[in-house]
């Protein structure tokens, strides 16, 4: 397990925070993951010795007492990433106020990937 963030004198393990953001974002209709969750990764992780590093689909930091997190998505193809993007974050700053009752100070929005239709 993680080291804990303390943010507001409460102390949270990042990997609840990322479920509380991956929960809020994979509502959003155009995503298709919060994270890369690539088929052949998965298998070369399962099946081999080798271990292949993947960035978190969710990374948080405390920056002046407020929470700074940045989400790692899959989109579909079609969808405005612009567009996307804000409805993202009005999505992970909600939950997070709901959820753990403190301040977002950003969230930074990254497209690791898209998926396009099969036609």
């Amino acid at each position: 397990m993680s080291q804990e963030i303390y943010i507001s004198g409460i102390g949270i393990a990042p990997e609840v925070l990322a479920a509380v953001v991956s929960r809020a974002v994979e509502e959003i209709e155009g995503i298709a993951s919060v994270g890369v969750k690539d088929l052949a990764t998965n298998l070369v992780s399962m099946l081999s010795a080798r271990s292949t590093a993947t960035a978190p689909a969710v990374e948080t930091e405390v920056v002046d007492d407020q929470l700074a997190i940045t989400v790692h998505l899959v989109v579909f193809f079609g969808y405005p990433f612009k567009k996307l993007a804000e409805v993202v974050r009005e999505a992970v700053v909600h939950a997070i106020d709901a959820q753990v009752g403190v301040s977002v100070a950003r969230v930074d929005v990254c497209i690791d990937g898209l998926v396009f239709p099969k036609e």
